[in-house]
């Protein structure tokens, strides 16, 4: 800490022509007396200096008003720093100076300490107390919530009741009542199929006492986040939207069985499109026909449902299930190929390509000989 200049004999910028007193009584007084002032002013400096410290951590905020001994439930995000977190419990009420408790956070070393989460605060605690608490961790509890891959929204949505205690007729008036919103909901389609595809597949971490409205609400906007973060301009100078990418990515998600397979399934998908196939699918089929896990029969193709792809062209009406972030991948960039056919060969769930249609029925046959596939 700096105190001003202080001038010594060796140094530069001592003043040569500085008066001396030669009177040795003169010369001892005025060194005690200056020795004092010194000491003095050091003691007021480093005083003013610490006040001044504190004027500057408060200089930017309002010292709030605290009315103590009232419980606040405070919630710290993931990622919060000191300076954050001392914000929140100043917006709080918790306590009166975010600068104050983000110093007493510093002296203490426990920035880094500090945890995320849902607490309840009483008002007014001791600021020593506070930041045990938060390194202690949340006093309310968490769980965890997993959406899978590839599951129908009235799966999901039983997947949910599931895991939370909440029924499925709960969460689905949530989503018909239009107490969720999403910027992927399509026009012109009604009840649940409209939400097809639109809550996202992770896992999810929820404080205990999440609302059903939460849970639906953090799921959707995770698809429009996960939806940003994919380039979609190449799919929009195709002649598609990216709601269609969304429909194109469920359907290689329920046909592929690897990862490898997903931007050649993608491929296949638009070179049918691009050529005004039929994209006679047996997984929309299946969809419209409310099952799974099975092959198809002539009288299945007959189904009169947007979803047959084998009868109507273009894309089914609404995505078939929730698509993972590969599958989203691959519907925005499939591989650049002439493949219009493609044939499950091998028990790990991997597929053959092709472009000529003798190829496919080949390997097709080939593969019912071996008993893979239907």
């Amino acid at each position: 800490m700096s105190y001003g200049p202080e001038y010594r004999p060796d140094d530069p910028d001592y003043p040569e022509d500085r008066p001396l007193f030669r009177v040795r009584g003169a010369v001892v007084a005025l060194t005690v007396a200056a020795v004092v002032v010194y000491g003095l002013t050091l003691v007021g400096r480093a005083a003013g200096d610490w006040v001044g410290g504190l004027g500057r951590f408060g200089a930017d905020e309002d010292v709030v008003d605290v009315q103590p001994g009232r419980t606040v439930t405070v919630e710290v995000p993931v990622g919060s720093s000191a300076r954050g977190i001392a914000g929140i419990l100043a917006d709080n009420g918790v306590i009166r100076s975010a600068s104050t408790f983000e110093s007493v956070v510093r002296v203490r070393e426990a920035g880094s300490l500090l945890k995320a989460g849902r607490y309840e605060l009483v008002t007014g605690t001791d600021l020593e107390e506070i930041v045990d608490l938060l390194v202690a961790g949340p006093t309310i509890e968490t769980f965890r919530l997993t959406a899978v891959e590839g599951r129908r929204v009235g799966e999901l949505l039983a997947d949910i009741a599931r895991q939370t205690g909440y029924s499925e007729s709960e969460l689905t008036s949530m989503l018909l009542d239009g107490e969720i919103s999403s910027a992927f909901l399509p026009e012109g389609v009604d009840g649940l199929a409209a939400w097809e595809g639109l809550l996202f597949p992770a896992t999810y971490e929820f404080f205990s006492d999440a609302t059903p409205e939460e849970i639906l609400q953090r799921l959707a906007n995770e698809t429009e986040r996960r939806m940003d973060r994919i380039e979609w301009q190449p799919l929009r100078s195709s002649g598609f939207s990216e709601y269609e990418g969304l429909v194109i990515a469920s359907i290689v998600e329920a046909e592929a069985g690897i990862d490898e397979d997903r931007p050649l399934i993608a491929s296949v998908i638009y070179n049918r499109l691009d050529q005004g196939m039929p994209l006679e699918i047996d997984a929309t089929v299946l969809y419209a026909l409310g099952e799974r896990g099975r092959g198809l029969t002539f009288a299945d193709l007959e189904v009169d449902s947007g979803y047959n792809t084998y009868r109507v062209s273009g894309l089914p009406p609404t995505p078939i299930a929730t698509a993972s972030s590969k599958s989203l991948e691959a519907a925005a960039d499939p591989a650049e190929t002439d493949y219009i056919f493609y044939v499950l060969t091998s028990e790990d769930g991997a597929h053959s390509f092709f472009a000529e249609y003798e190829d496919f029925l080949d390997a097709r046959d080939e593969a019912r000989r071996q008993g893979i596939g239907t």
